[in-house]
């Protein structure tokens, strides 16, 4: 069996054996996963590789996790809102006056949130460079003409997301949202995870491992999509693939939609804000709530981009009859391309989180998360 490091509680031996179970089959090359469950880290394990040349999987080994850094996007803004420093219900205007071009002056900081605002893609022409261009990228959607009428449904904002939030963050506060997030959230619970990855962490970045052939993202899934459709557009303008997160450049950028570094007790280090009611060891961050906003059903309904039945809330995705993802109502989620997950349940106060390096190919939920997940789910429902 595969040798797995750090600690766990027995009563969760299962989770740590799951990630023991995806290395030895070669599921995995090298990952770790977190559980944090009333306050207590349960399980704290790492294994595997992070390269090819066999260079263990460390205790400090982080990696890009791609659309799980979304739930760190949208924890700043619950964040800033629950302060009073925004309206989610307000328009994006009201904060960034530009936005209002093009018939958006109608587009709420929620829709944002709810990848609902008829953003999901951008109209002009992108490359690769522009997205390291703050400004390019921010007054581009400015200007442009929602593709749905914003509030009727979801539609994911892939890359499009973070540019949105991080914008409004920086009108309200004069601050990017990685160094809101960083000071406000990482730093105070003593979280290694990154919007924006300096230099001094280059040396411990497990370089993500793209499925077969580097595919372009929204590749993957099977059904012919025309290609004037808003899922062709969203994914093919750039082309995002996942090589470009072995780049130094894409690591320096603040792309808080997809290009966060960290692993699982990172991930679960901040994420534990929301599954705990806002309040832990010791320190309150939201009231509850502010917690609660994330519940206001905003979407669901198949997803325009994705293809298949999302139940938007406000910044996370809802566990639903069509998307189950836990046992308990209050339940929300979202995952990373290639395979990383992080799960709050507010019920039971259990956040469960999963990071990689070896990338799945799909949109939905593989088995490897999946297995994580409900083995984790399993062992809090057993020690109640």
């Amino acid at each position: 069996m595969a040798e797995i490091c750090g600690t766990f509680d027995e009563r969760f031996a299962a989770v740590a054996a799951v990630l023991a179970a995806n290395l030895d089959r070669g599921a995995d090359v090298g990952g770790s996963v977190c559980v944090i469950h009333r306050g207590e880290t349960v399980v704290d394990v790492w294994g595997g590789t992070i390269d090819d040349d066999r260079t263990p999987w460390a205790v400090d080994t982080i990696t890009n996790v791609w659309s799980t850094t979304k739930t760190m996007a949208a924890l700043t803004v619950l964040l800033l809102a629950d302060r009073g420093d925004l309206d989610l219900h307000a328009p994006v205007a009201r904060y960034w006056p530009e936005f209002a071009a093009a018939g958006k002056e109608g587009v709420e900081v929620r829709h944002l949130m709810a990848h609902t605002s008829g953003l999901s893609g951008w109209q002009a022409p992108m490359c690769e460079a522009d997205l390291y261009d703050w400004d390019k990228a921010t007054s581009l959607l400015a200007a442009q003409a929602p593709w749905w009428v914003p509030g009727t449904a979801s539609g994911y904002h892939a890359v499009t997301q973070g540019f949105l939030l991080g914008e409004v963050v920086r009108r309200v506060t004069g601050a990017s949202l990685g160094a809101v997030f960083a000071s406000e959230l990482a730093e105070p619970r003593g979280a290694d995870f990154h919007i924006g990855t300096g230099a001094e962490h280059d040396r411990r970045v497990a370089r993500q491992i793209p499925p077969p052939g580097d595919p372009p993202v929204g590749s993957d899934q099977p059904g012919e999509w025309p290609a004037d459709s808003v899922r062709v557009r969203t994914f093919t303008n750039p082309p995002a693939v996942a090589s470009w997160s072995a780049k130094e450049a894409w690591r320096r950028a603040e792309i808080p939609a997809s290009n966060g570094h960290g692993n699982a007790r990172s991930v679960a280090r901040v994420q534990a804000i929301l599954s705990h009611g806002g309040e832990i060891d010791g320190t309150r961050y939201l009231s509850a709530a502010g917690c609660e906003a994330v519940f206001e059903e905003q979407s669901p309904g198949v997803d325009l981009v994705l293809g298949f039945p999302l139940t938007f809330g406000i910044g996370y995705s809802l566990h639903s009859e069509a998307t189950p993802v836990g046992v308990n109502p209050r339940t929300c989620y979202w995952r990373g391309w290639g395979g990383s997950i992080v799960v709050n349940d507010l019920d039971d106060q259990l956040t469960v989180a999963y990071v990689m390096n070896r990338m799945h190919g799909g949109p939905t939920l593989d088995d490897r998360a999946g297995a994580v997940v409900t083995a984790a789910l399993a062992a809090a429902t057993a020690s109640r």
